[in-house]
């Protein structure tokens, strides 16, 4: 039996019965699917080395109050122009704002930056605005001694931030 699958052509409704299953078999793709999809396109786009936003909810739920997030990113437009896009999503750390962070900006020249004031095996989340300067100063952190550390992107990367950008 053929029937009209519209001008032009003709079916024999099998076709049509796959497409039917097909359909029912998408639609019953569950919540936890998709999200694991999200998440692997997501991680797909992040900067190397940015910590995924589950690694950092584990982390920051681990250090409680010794957390340290370090914000690398530079106020000064003529040294880091990029920066400027960033901080005005998510402004530098003060007593007020974010008051487990701190700002010790990682010179891309000298391939560089102070070391907080903290023992060796303190949580630390490095961040920049997307997690370029960040894996570079985690790196730094390490080969400086500093044993627990990870890099959380930044402001750009929304999924991370969430996780640790009120810290």
């Amino acid at each position: 039996t053929s029937k009209s699958g519209g001008p032009g052509q003709e079916t024999d409704g099998k076709s049509d019965m796959h497409l039917a299953r097909s359909i029912a078999t998408s639609r019953r793709v569950s919540s936890i699917g998709r999200r694991s999809f999200h998440a692997t396109i997501m991680s797909q786009q992040r900067k190397a080395g940015v910590a995924s936003p589950e690694e950092l909810r584990d982390f920051v739920a681990r250090a409680g109050s010794q957390l340290l997030v370090v914000d690398v990113r530079n106020p000064d437009a003529s040294v880091e122009p990029g920066d400027q896009t960033s901080l005005a999503v998510a402004a530098l750390p003060s007593e007020a704002y974010r008051p487990m962070a701190t700002n010790l900006i990682y010179d891309r020249d000298a391939q560089a930056m102070a070391l907080p004031d903290v023992d060796k095996e303190t949580p630390i989340i490095a961040h920049c605005g997307g997690g370029g300067r960040g894996q570079k100063a985690k790196e730094y952190l390490m080969a400086n001694g500093f044993t627990n550390v990870l890099n959380g992107g930044g402001p750009k990367e929304t999924e991370c931030w969430a996780e640790f950008g009120d810290k």
